[in-house]
């Protein structure tokens, strides 16, 4: 019962920091006067390279920070006071399809940006799979797990692309904010648990 709550902890908050619904306006404004054959490409690049981002992460992200010195329990505790600070722009800034619209005026590689980075692997994305792949505190197997669950986000965001058509008629411009402002308390939560936990271990 552990592992099946622990493994929707992480979609939650997998779904929390990539928000698919949210990456939605971000594709349609990115992919206006493309054909259908067009758009679907941009979408299966857009995924594939955020996919593999996001498996760098989990694969060398760990490596990286045990090479530069930085002990995980830094991480986690900085890492959550990140997301936190990140949620809270999701909350109280400009939602997430709003900042990213923004991007797409001086960008031509809409696929890779801002569709793969930041919208799809953000920042947040990145820590957080970092975070939930603890080679200390997850097996093998949970780590493969935590990958599985990222690709499924990551898969969940390239259907709701090649629908984004209907779904943005669906909920609009005000409902894909609504959503991405929930996602965010959802974030801020999570984060301070993580803050609050490694707090807990380095005092013990």
């Amino acid at each position: 019962m552990d592992g099946l709550q622990e493994a929707i902890s992480n979609f939650v908050l997998l779904w929390a920091v990539i928000d698919p619904i949210g990456t939605v306006p971000v594709f349609i404004s990115a992919t206006t006067g493309r054909t259908a054959a067009e758009r679907r490409r941009i979408a299966l690049i857009a995924s594939a390279t955020a996919a593999g981002i996001l498996l760098f992460f989990i694969v060398v992200g760990e490596l990286m920070l045990l090479a530069m010195g930085v002990p995980l329990l830094a991480f986690q505790i900085a890492g959550g006071i990140v997301l936190f600070l990140f949620a809270l722009t999701m909350i109280f800034g400009e939602s997430k399809p709003d900042q990213e619209t923004k991007m797409i005026r001086s960008v031509q590689d809409t696929a890779i940006f801002p569709l793969a980075t930041p919208s799809i692997a953000s920042p947040g994305a990145m820590m957080a799979v970092v975070l939930l792949t603890e080679n200390q505190h997850h097996t093998l197997f949970e780590q493969a797990l935590t990958a599985a669950i990222a690709l499924l986000v990551v898969l969940a965001a390239f259907g709701m692309m090649l629908v984004a058509g209907p779904i943005s008629r669906l909920i609009g411009s005000g409902g894909a904010s609504i959503i991405s402002r929930v996602m965010g308390l959802i974030l801020a939560s999570i984060a301070a648990t993580h803050v609050l936990e490694g707090a807990k271990e380095y005092f013990q």
